[in-house]
């Protein structure tokens, strides 16, 4: 199997997930990573050919085949254009970018250049998540109603990260707006929010919200709710309901440990996993074998461009709701 070289761009906290995860993989070769603070002791400490400051040394590097956008946010559309211009496959973490003209830029290009590109909405590949989507799709339940999406962190992120998240909605919820989509293969065409800073106040003064709810209605006539809390004492909390005509699936919280205690003074179960980096490893490894598995078939990727794109939609319609205190249609078309 021909070795599939990588250029991956950015060294933070995802991108050091990622690059632990292909450096398992015989098949894959991280040749090259930029970093804007790279200092040539990086090419020991990560195991790499090429360390540079220079994100051209990656895209002109022919034997580059597929680059990993782990940056800022408001870098991955000129980050994308350049790759797909390049030729390079593209991998680029959420959100795909922050206003919706360069976003399109963005897609249009990856078209044009008829380039692979997913989304790193990795929840899509966790087996629990997994499981229920499979079986809600084969109507295991029949038509599907109501969708009941939960989603809190164990703690806040500090304020400067709040800062410059996007917000809540765009940051942590937009998982949840993916996750909808994905359940029920349906569109999300208007939302209605609530939200409030109760968690933190500084997080209220910073123009946030900490805890929110947003109603989705979807274009079947289905329903569905999705509940954040920036801080869940007992751990991170991550459950997935859909119901339907002939019954109920649920994924649940993965506790550090499957075994209960029963006695007379209480009964005591496993506190859910601490952390997203826990909860989802698994989910982590196996979009990235699916983003590979897209360019050796030949295959579009199971997280597009488009589902990124709509993502953001809806988290812009929820934080449009939260502002006026209406309902807000979600825009469908992508031109």
């Amino acid at each position: 199997m021909k070795i599939l070289n990588v250029g991956m761009i950015g060294a933070g906290r995802v991108a050091q997930v990622h690059l632990g995860n292909l450096k398992q993989m015989k098949e894959i070769k991280v040749k090259t990573i930029c970093d804007i603070f790279a200092e040539d002791s990086w090419k020991e400490r990560f195991g790499v050919e090429k360390i540079t400051k220079d994100v051209t040394d990656i895209f002109n590097d022919p034997e580059i085949d597929a680059v990993f956008i782990c940056t800022p946010t408001d870098t991955h559309t000129d980050l994308t254009i350049q790759a797909a211009n390049a030729g390079k496959h593209i991998f680029c973490e959420k959100p795909v970018g922050t206003d919706e003209g360069s976003i399109l830029d963005a897609y249009h290009a990856v078209l044009a250049n008829n380039v692979k590109f997913q989304t790193g909405f990795n929840r899509r590949f966790d087996k629990s998540h997994e499981k229920v989507k499979l079986e809600a799709a084969s109507q295991a339940i029949g038509e599907r109603h109501i969708l009941k999406i939960t989603s809190r962190d164990p703690e806040p992120p500090n304020i400067d990260y709040v800062k410059r998240s996007g917000g809540i909605f765009m940051d942590m919820m937009i998982h949840d707006f993916d996750m909808a989509r994905f359940m029920m293969d349906d569109e999300v065409e208007e939302v209605f929010t609530y939200g409030n800073s109760l968690v933190d106040p500084e997080i209220g003064a910073a123009g946030d919200v900490d805890t929110a709810i947003v109603s989705l209605k979807f274009k079947s006539g289905a329903m569905g709710v999705i509940d954040n809390s920036r801080k869940a004492v007992y751990g991170y909390d991550q459950r997935i309901e859909v119901f339907g005509e002939k019954g109920m699936l649920q994924s649940l919280n993965q506790p550090d440990y499957h075994v209960n205690r029963y006695t007379a003074q209480s009964v005591e179960a496993g506190t859910p996993k601490y952390f997203f980096l826990e909860r989802y490893e698994d989910a982590f490894f196996n979009e990235e074998v699916a983003f590979f598995d897209s360019i050796r078939q030949d295959q579009p990727t199971k997280c597009s461009f488009k589902d990124g794109i709509m993502a953001i939609r809806i988290a812009e319609a929820a934080r449009k709701s939260l502002e006026t205190g209406e309902k807000v249609a979600v825009n469908l078309e992508i031109n």
